[in-house]
């Protein structure tokens, strides 16, 4: 039987930032996400960052970078700063990973760390891992779990640093199998901080498997493509010829000295342009197809407003491929300002955000009894939101 692919069901942010006390549930494969400026949608995609970098490095640093915790911490609490992710793991069971992030000494500190697993729908769950401020448990018979009359067996561990996640000490011992898994997953979350102006120079030959969070190595991804799937790159090229006007061709080309460089081949001209010389829209649109057309999906995707640079009139299909993408296995979250790439989302991937109070609340489209009316007469949700049926997120 084949594994499923890794899906956060549900995600709870507690005193971080805008995001006082909120909770997505029933998330779908592609999740879209709306609000106006300053409702907390970045906020969103930073959570997303703040987990990947307390695992690769510490809650520490993690907090650090976002100016401590006094500036990270909702306006008016003390704290713990709390995320709570409910999510399917390889074997289908539903899992519970809950970070507790607390101040001792004006340097962050892991407060409580638990991941659990339930058996069926009524048992207890199993603490797979149970820590705070580096001292803890974790069970020492995974195997057994799920097994009638099975109990835990659990053995006390300290770790050097109060601000480093359990997950990563434990994850990198093969006897914690889930841990171990869980960890790999959140290591390989994508979120995107694509530049144009770093996909434009020619780069260093040679290739790379997956395209970077900044874009600067899309020619080196293409070239990668080309050589060793070529059925995807392709499919890439396909799509650039039916979503770009006049663009016939794209190639990775190494040069001279050694560098490689991206040619589009545009309409009628006999020679190809460079990088460089075309618009910063076709640069983009290519970047996102390499990117969607990975071999091997990244098992969570974020991507901040992905209509900038492109024409409205390629974002029913650019949703298209970002739901292709989680159809294939990546989760996908996106935020967008952009009504035509709404138009393309169904009512139970949209959520919208608004703020309250100077704090921010969730909404899920398909919960809205109006929304839902109006969408099986066939209105389109971009529309919906253009005449501010989205109470609070008008686009304007």
């Amino acid at each position: 039987m084949m594994s499923q692919p890794m899906q956060i069901e549900s995600l709870e942010i507690r005193n971080y930032r805008l995001f006082n006390d909120m909770k997505f549930s029933d998330l779908a494969r592609l999740t879209v996400v709306v609000g106006a400026n300053g409702s907390g949608k970045s906020t969103l995609f930073d959570v997303f960052s703040f987990l990947k970098e307390a695992l690769t490095q510490n809650v520490a640093t993690a907090v650090t970078r976002r100016g401590g915790f006094n500036e990270l911490v909702s306006r008016g609490e003390k704290g713990p700063i709390g995320i709570t992710v409910k999510f399917r793991e390889s074997g289908g069971r539903l899992a519970t990973y809950d970070l507790q992030i607390a101040a001792d000494g004006g340097r962050a500190v892991v407060e409580r760390e638990i991941l659990k697993f339930r058996r069926g729908r009524y048992g207890q769950p199993w603490h797979f891992v149970d820590f705070s401020r580096g001292r803890g448990a974790a069970i020492t018979n995974e195997a057994d779990y799920g097994e009638a009359g099975a109990k835990e067996l659990r053995q006390d561990y300290q770790l050097d640093d109060p601000s480093v996640l359990a997950i990563k000490g434990l994850g990198q011992f093969r006897a914690f199998r889930v841990v171990s898994e869980f960890r790999s997953l959140i290591e390989s979350w994508y979120v995107s901080d694509f530049h144009i102006a770093d996909a434009r120079p020619s780069v260093e030959a040679g290739e790379s498997e997956h395209l970077s969070t900044r874009g600067e190595n899309v020619a080196q991804v293409a070239q990668y493509l080309y050589e060793h799937h070529r059925e995807r790159f392709d499919k890439v090229l396909d799509a650039m010829k039916r979503r770009v006007p006049g663009v016939a061709g794209v190639e990775a080309r190494p040069t001279e000295d050694g560098r490689l460089v991206l040619r589009f081949k545009v309409g009628s001209f006999k020679d190809p342009f460079i990088a460089r010389y075309v618009s910063d829209g076709t640069i983009k649109m290519f970047a996102y197809l390499v990117l969607l057309h990975d071999p091997k999906p990244f098992p969570l995707l974020a991507v901040e407003e992905p209509e900038n640079q492109l024409y409205p009139e390629l974002m029913i299909e650019l949703i298209e491929e970002f739901r292709a993408y989680a159809e294939r296995g990546g989760q996908v979250f996106v935020s967008t300002h952009s009504p035509d790439f709404l138009n393309g989302a169904r009512l139970e991937e949209i959520f919208w955000l608004v703020k309250r109070e100077g704090f921010t609340e969730v909404r899920r489209a398909s919960d809205d009894p109006l929304l839902v009316s109006l969408f099986a007469e066939g209105d389109l949700p971009g529309a919906l939101w253009k005449q501010g049926l989205f109470e609070g997120a008008h686009p304007r």
